[in-house]
């Protein structure tokens, strides 16, 4: 019992500093997985804990369950909406982008270890998948928002690039290990097999599974435990039936995520929580199984690998399967510097030591090693260079307190509270002439530890606390009228959209005439919504530019893929 109690306080410990070590790290722009990764490696049998952990069975199994969780969790966060302009590229990315990295970085492993070809394949396949979950993370706690182009491609393809790089791992771990020299079909009908079961399965998983959830009475408290329940369900029954569970399970997450369903808020806090310890225990977990020592042997190939990976690989993947959608070079740029490497190669790594292959820890070391390489030089870079690259938007991250209602039959609904400080936009202004966004009202005013009933006569004092009932979809606009003090300068509206605010129906032409600037024949009779359509193959973004001689036209709203409302610049 003494050992069990010791385990017990030891992994209560770890856990308990690596939720604490978030705050400094997101002071310093640090990602969190590489302060788990490093918290777990200082508790290993090198390390001033001198934990001896070497069950690869168990990691294998731990990891797996973990990754199946993350994704459904991913699943959960991808609205539908996202799909309109990130679908297609998304999924060039994480099919034909993972081939190309893999296969890249495969090459470049080849030439500088002593591996053949089919071993080279495999460590780039190992390598070869993106979490872009953790970029999202890093991106989130430096209050910084993308434009819808970049973060839908970059949503989508985090939840649909790892069972392209796992098959393809497993796919040569069986090649290698039964003595194969080449590739056959058979590898493609087992691929075709993989991803259309798993499709399948998903998609059929989700809908049953948000049925049930729909009809099924029980404590509010169950609900999330249920949806836990059919995720595991529907993860491991389709790995016995040969299709890719990780695509059926992120599958199901982002059904069920785009259908009604009862309980959905508690459901998404629960899993968004579950996910964050997930990646806690496999990151510690990881970081247990590596043997420090053993990384120095490879470092200086694993650090020319890394180095292949993160400037050639990566940006030729993303070039290659961008050029039919034209994205801008600089979003480019970024998705191809997005290439953030996280728990997937290492948990990837461990299926050559569970198959006893040669150069199995070899792969192992590589991997963590371009693991700890990304996160320390792309995850602590990403958020300037977006900034850099101009790639964000207005934005008000939450400093005020919210609280979401799940009310049957009703739109999602947030109650907010707003307390007024001494630099808040509206003190001194009278509650009734607020002009609040459509479908959200006044629920109350606490002054003082009181509450004021009659609202209609107040005016706003440092010190009132506000509160509001509001649309989810209109809870965003309603913070940019009470926080706007806290906006920083480059994104206040009046100094990213402009001053002057034009239709999309606007002509052009007409536009043009005004300033006196020369436009074609072929585009003066196009309207604003059109002309960014065209420029954009019909998906423009919040946050378009296109130039106009010395003006700039800024995308400042958008109505599905329809511009309802375009912002206007002078180049200075």
């Amino acid at each position: 019992m003494d050992i069990v109690n010791q385990l017990v306080l030891v992994a209560a410990s770890l856990l308990f500093l690596s939720i604490l070590a978030s705050v400094p790290s997101r002071r310093l722009g640090l990602p969190l997985l590489f302060v788990f990764l490093a918290l777990g490696m200082l508790a290993g049998e090198e390390g001033p804990g001198e934990i001896q952990f070497n069950d690869y069975e168990t990691a294998y199994l731990v990891g797996s369950v973990a990754l199946g969780i993350i994704l459904f969790d991913g699943g959960l966060s991808t609205r539908a909406s996202t799909f309109r302009v990130g679908l297609r590229p998304a999924l060039s990315l994480a099919t034909v982008g993972v081939l190309i990295t893999a296969a890249t970085t495969g090459w470049v492993s080849t030439l500088l270890l002593d591996l053949n070809w089919l071993q080279g394949l495999l460590l780039g396949s190992i390598v070869a998948s993106t979490d872009a979950a953790a970029v999202f993370g890093l991106l989130h706690d430096q209050g910084l928002k993308l434009k819808e182009r970049v973060s839908a491609t970059l949503e989508i393809e985090s939840g649909a690039n790892d069972p392209m790089a796992i098959f393809l791992t497993v796919a040569f771990v069986e090649l290698i290990e039964s003595g194969s020299t080449g590739l056959d079909l058979t590898v493609l009908v087992v691929l075709v097999q993989q991803l259309g079961i798993g499709l399948v399965l998903g998609y059929a998983g989700g809908i049953a599974l948000s049925w049930l959830v729909n009809r099924v009475p029980l404590a509010a408290s169950l609900y999330p435990l249920l949806a836990l329940a059919g995720a595991l369900v529907i993860f491991a029954g389709t790995l016995n039936l040969q299709g890719s569970g990780f695509l059926a399970v992120y599958i199901a997450g982002v059904v069920i995520a785009n259908r009604p369903l009862q309980a959905h808020i508690s459901i998404r806090r629960f899993h968004d929580g579950l996910a964050w310890l997930a990646q806690i225990v496999m990151f510690l977990m990881l970081g247990l199984l590596v043997t420090p020592s053993a990384l120095l042997p490879v470092a200086a190939h694993a650090l020319f690998i890394s180095l292949a990976l993160i400037f050639l690989a990566r940006p030729l993947a993303v070039y290659l399967c961008l050029l039919p959608f034209r994205f801008p070079a600089r979003e480019q740029l970024f998705v191809g510097w997005v290439g953030l490497r996280g728990a997937v190669p290492i948990i990837l790594a461990l299926f050559p030591l569970l198959a006893g292959l040669p150069y199995a820890h070899v792969y192992f070391n590589v991997a963590f090693f371009v693991v700890l390489v990304s996160l320390i030089l792309q995850g602590w870079t990403l958020a300037p260079l977006a900034r850099r690259l101009r790639l964000e938007i207005p934005y008000v991250p939450g400093w005020n307190r919210r609280l979401e209602l799940d009310l049957p039959g009703h739109d999602e609904l947030e109650l907010v509270a707003y307390v007024q400080g001494e630099s808040s936009p509206v003190i001194g202004r009278p509650i009734s002439s607020l002009p609040l966004p459509e479908g959200s009202s006044v629920a109350g005013l606490i002054r003082r530890h009181q509450l004021v009933r009659d609202l209609d006569s107040e005016t706003l004092a440092v010190g009132d606390q506000l509160l509001f009932l509001v649309r989810s979809e209109e809870a965003e606009t309603l913070d940019r009228l009470m926080t706007s003090d806290k906006v920083p300068d480059r994104l206040r509206d009046v100094n990213f959209y402009g001053e002057f605010i034009l239709q999309g129906d606007a002509k052009l032409g007409a536009l043009a005439g005004a300033y006196g600037i020369p436009v074609p024949p072929q585009v003066s009779d196009l309207t604003l919504d059109e002309f960014f359509r065209t420029s954009f193959r019909k998906h423009p973004v919040v946050g378009d530019r296109l130039s106009i001689g010395q003006l700039q036209l800024i995308v400042r709203e958008m109505t599905g893929d329809r511009v309802e409302r375009v912002g206007l610049k002078f180049f200075e």
